[in-house]
């Protein structure tokens, strides 16, 4: 829907300029979205409009100004600065240096990832200007043509002769030997292009890197904001050097490559130190490698900083400073628990308490806290661990996850004997936690007599502010998904009036400061169920999951889907990104 709107906002720019007709425009818009590609490039291809107009009117568009190639003499200096590699990726090609400043003209004006590429390779900032595709391809070609012959074999040749082998079969593959692998791994083309790809990752904000051997290509994809976002990738032939030269940085085994293995290193870059996390799985194609970022700097220093309503907070606050008892962070994998868990940590880190935890992973290495590893394969599970945490004298314990009914056991007897205890569970909603507890085989009494607090949270996908765009509410989903309107009746929303006296609402539109896509960043919402005398007379009495919901409902609580329409309401997300993530319960 994003690119559709930047697509039509274009063609509206180009008719405005005289560059196509209105019918041509809807008729390109047509073939443009049956054969899957944008506007902009159909009409380029098809000679709809000359490629000297669609500069103009995306320069118009991007409010850029526009640059003409054709007789222009590149600075020859400027050029070797950047390997041409990069240049042709990025369809980039550097004009003017200004001081700190790089002039650079941009091909695909919509591709941001170019610019923070180039600032990091150049250190300096970028001022781009928008010019033809063919135009920046061609600058390329005349000044790569001369200093071909000698640096032919700068990068492409050397990763050729490192890794060559990777794809003519598995039996030729296991042949490459230890030295090639370590040569080519060490060799600097590869780690600049490994260096870029965690650059990249930290300058989008990405929480994953995934590098994904295919039969013949090799795929870069980074997640951002919950979603996969496919970026240029190297060359298929640089798959076993850039194997190679992670596992070196993660303390793995070079030469194996028949298991999966899993690694940790430390990066600094852009100001900041990150815990970069690896998982390599061998595929049918090749080792494929995921990198989760563990950025400390987007941990909480503190419950205020989460972002709850008055009452989750006030809620969570008074659950962390009980003495003792069980408080549980539920929800899906990806869901933030383990932020909302070390922010609790993180306020409770005193030095008079002594905090422990047993996780699986350490994601976050935390200072004044002893953070526990498990390793099922040599008997420490959570039960294990937490047993022996027990031993040490904690004030507060931390258990990654309760699996089992053994954890589960161990964890309540902990909050029995006044120890305060956090945990996560999987569960759909923050009562499913106490039937998922009575599943695992804990009486009804103890749960009533040690469960403080269950709190089930989704993480949402903020809206652009540079692009959102109101909307009138949507009356057919609203009542598809079972939603009162008159949740939607101006509380909270005054001076964006509607039809019929309901406010509006705000949608996705795209921008290139969202990479197109209309959302920027993400944010948590919250179900937090303080169980209080009324919740544990029901617990005791057998209630079923729905009854104590209903009855925390009656109490106050806030469900996640009302928190998500709040969040609807006050324009920070729309009302398909609520619904996403907290379904049409």
């Amino acid at each position: 829907m994003a690119a559709v709107s930047q697509s039509s906002r274009i063609g509206d720019i180009l008719v405005r300029r005289g560059a196509l007709t209105k019918a041509t425009l809807a008729e390109s818009i047509e073939r443009a979205d049956g054969q899957g590609i944008r506007l902009e490039k159909y009409l380029v291809e098809h000679q709809v409009v000359p490629p000297v107009e669609m500069t103009l009117g995306l320069a118009d568009y991007l409010r850029m100004a526009p640059i003409s190639l054709a007789r222009f003499s590149p600075n020859q200096k400027l050029m070797e600065s950047i390997s041409p590699d990069v240049l042709r990726k990025h369809q980039a090609v550097p004009l003017l240096k200004i001081g700190g400043i790089l002039v650079v003209a941009l091909g695909d004006p919509f591709n941001i990832m170019a610019v923070d590429e180039l600032q990091v390779l150049t250190g300096m900032e970028i001022m781009p200007l928008v010019a033809g595709e063919k135009e920046i391809l061609d600058t390329i070609s005349r000044v790569v043509a001369s200093k071909e012959p000698e640096q032919g074999m700068d990068l492409e040749e050397i990763m050729k002769g490192s890794d060559s082998d990777v794809e003519i079969g598995k039996e030729e593959r296991n042949e490459v030997s230890l030295e090639e692998m370590m040569e080519s791994a060490e060799g600097a083309p590869v780690i600049r292009m490994v260096n870029m790809i965690l650059v990249e990752a930290l300058r989008t904000r990405a929480s994953d890197i995934h590098i994904e051997p295919q039969e013949k290509t090799l795929r870069l994809r980074y997640r951002i904001d919950g979603s996969m976002i496919e970026r240029p990738s190297p060359s298929r032939n640089y798959h076993a050097a850039i194997v190679s030269r992670i596992k070196i940085m993660g303390d793995m085994d070079i030469a194996e490559r028949r298991v999966p293995q899993d690694g940790r290193f430390k990066i600094k870059a852009l100001g900041k130190e990150v815990d970069m996390r690896v998982s390599i799985l061998p595929s049918i194609f090749g080792e494929k490698i995921v990198m989760r970022v563990l950025d400390k700097s987007a941990l909480f220093p503190s419950l205020s900083g989460l972002g709850l309503d008055e009452q989750a907070f006030k809620a969570m606050s008074h659950a962390i400073g009980q003495p003792h008892g069980i408080i549980l962070v539920t929800g899906p994998t990806g869901s933030g628990k383990t932020t909302t868990l070390y922010s609790c940590l993180q306020e409770l880190n005193k030095s008079d308490v002594n905090i422990v935890t047993c996780e699986d992973p350490v994601e976050y290495q935390l200072p004044g806290i002893t953070q526990v590893q498990v390793n099922s394969q040599v008997g420490l599970t959570f039960a294990a661990a937490l047993r022996s945490i027990l031993r040490q004298d904690p004030d507060i314990c931390l258990v990654g996850e309760i699996r089992d009914g053994e954890t589960a056991e161990i964890a309540v007897k902990a909050a029995l004997t006044g120890h305060l205890v956090l945990s996560t569970l999987h569960t759909n909603d923050a009562s499913g936690a106490i039937a998922r507890l009575i599943d695992m085989g804990i009486p009804p009494f103890l749960i009533a007599s040690s469960l403080i607090l269950s709190q089930a949270q989704r993480l949402f996908r903020k809206l652009c502010t540079a692009c959102r765009q109101e909307v009138e509410l949507p009356m057919d989903v609203l009542e598809a998904n079972k939603i009162d309107p008159e949740f939607f009746r101006h509380a909270g929303g005054e001076g964006r009036s509607g039809r019929d006296g309901f406010m509006t609402v705000y949608k996705a539109v795209g921008c290139p400061k969202c990479n197109g896509g209309g959302y920027k960043g993400r944010g948590a919402i919250m179900e937090v169920l303080l169980v209080d005398d009324t919740i544990k007379e029901l617990i005791m009495k057998g209630g079923t999951s729905a009854e104590i919901r209903e009855q925390a409902r009656l109490q106050g609580m806030i469900t996640l889907k009302e928190a998500g329409l709040k969040k609807v309401r006050d324009g920070t997300t729309s009302l398909e990104a609520a619904l996403e993530v907290t379904g049409s319960e």
